[in-house]
């Protein structure tokens, strides 16, 4: 199988991705091509990765280096990787901390060979997406979490990997921007506990970032719901229905993004590996607890989504009732009348009532009388005006 050609497999698998990914829009689900852009039966591994010697294009790919300690920060965007890696380390710089926006065979293996960690690790960070993990290869931690972001009101997924390495952290992102930037700040500030603290200690941080960006997009969809309850019970339309539907989806999405990472945190908080301190160990519950918070109120959310989808059926129930029974009463009405219109108006010659004086007035006032009683009546049994 050559590189341009597919074979049938994958290409039956990558048209059903496209089809669940765009024809059905279910939010943060991608097409199935992207977890398996590795050739079927390839060794594992990154070296057998396609453009894996060749460099990606300069806007490609963007990398930010940031050394920093007690004593000082020295950030840079990187321009050229290869001279990079060549330069010398600050030796006052305490922690180093790459980040790399952009996935590109070249770039992985390069920061692979440079900062040496398992080849599995690179192969994952390259194929996207993985679930949600922690492995620790000897001397090195790998973890893969999603992270979460509002773009334009729609719900994004994107994965975001680390590799631990003694007092360097690498990071690889899939596209550029990230919610990171408090962290980055708190790194500038002079005397911070970031600042102080070492590569373990800046993994909690940005895990935390993600963590607690969860909590704006639940307020928005917090208010989301609220909306549409609002409009529910005044007007039901199926246009809430479908907005309700659609956030009923995304609340499925947090939910899978978030499960795992319960499982990351806590691994973390409870892992042996050496490179986390103990006091590190003690900020990592407490994010774990976080991801505990935000999975309640996640499951609180899909439970209104179901109790909404019930109102809107029973609003919609009550409206149809109450067109019935106006519909109903203005039948009952009529029919006494159209009963009488319909006797007077058959075409029989010896009918009494024709030759009286006041024989139409006395119809008129029969009907009146009539369908005034039956208001009556519909008011007392409480079926009108109550």
């Amino acid at each position: 199988m050559t590189d341009r050609r597919r074979s049938v497999p994958e290409a039956a698998v990558a048209r059903v991705g496209e089809f669940l990914g765009t024809a059905l829009r279910l939010p943060g689900l991608r097409p199935f091509g992207g977890l398996h852009k590795r050739r079927l039966g390839a060794p594992p591994g990154i070296e057998g990765a396609p453009e894996v010697d060749r460099p990606p294009a300069e806007t490609a790919i963007t990398i930010r280096c940031v050394d920093y300690g007690p004593e000082g920060v020295q950030t840079r965007e990187v321009a050229d990787l290869d001279a990079f890696l060549a330069e010398p380390r600050s030796g006052q710089a305490r922690v180093r901390w790459i980040n790399v926006d952009g996935l590109h065979p070249y770039t992985i293996n390069r920061l692979r060979q440079a900062y040496p960690f398992h080849t599995l690790a690179a192969e994952d960070v390259l194929h996207v997406p993985q679930r949600a993990k922690v492995e620790v290869y000897g001397d090195h931690l790998f973890a893969v979490v999603h992270m979460l972001m509002l773009r334009d009101g729609e719900l994004t997924d994107e994965q975001v990997s680390f590799v631990l390495l003694g007092d360097t952290l690498l990071t690889f992102q899939e596209r550029s921007g990230d919610v990171w930037e408090p962290v980055r700040k708190r790194i500038g500030v002079e005397g911070s506990r970031l600042r102080k603290g070492d590569a373990a200690y800046l993994l909690y941080a940005l895990l935390d970032a993600v963590v607690d960006h969860f909590f704006p997009i639940l307020e928005h969809f917090g208010n989301r719901l609220e909306e549409i309850e609002d409009h529910i019970v005044s007007k039901p339309t199926t246009a809430e229905l479908h907005r309700l539907h659609g956030t009923k989806r995304e609340l499925v999405l947090l939910r899978r993004v978030l499960w795992p990472m319960r499982q990351v945190t806590d691994d973390l908080q409870r892992s042996e590996f050496k490179r986390i301190a103990k006091s590190t160990r003690t900020y990592l519950r407490d994010v774990y607890d976080h991801t505990l918070q935000v999975l309640d109120i996640v499951e609180t959310y899909r439970e209104m989504t179901g109790g909404l989808t019930d109102l809107y059926l029973s609003s919609l129930s009550n409206r149809m009732n109450e067109v019935m029974k106006v519909l109903t009463i203005l039948a009952s009405l009529f029919i006494p009348v159209t009963f009488l219109a319909g006797v007077y108006g058959m075409n029989f010659e010896h009918i009494p009532e024709l030759g009286w004086r006041w024989a139409y007035p006395t119809f008129w006032a029969a009907c009146v009388f009539t369908t005034g009683g039956l208001l009556f009546y519909f008011h007392r049994k409480g079926w009108i005006g109550r």
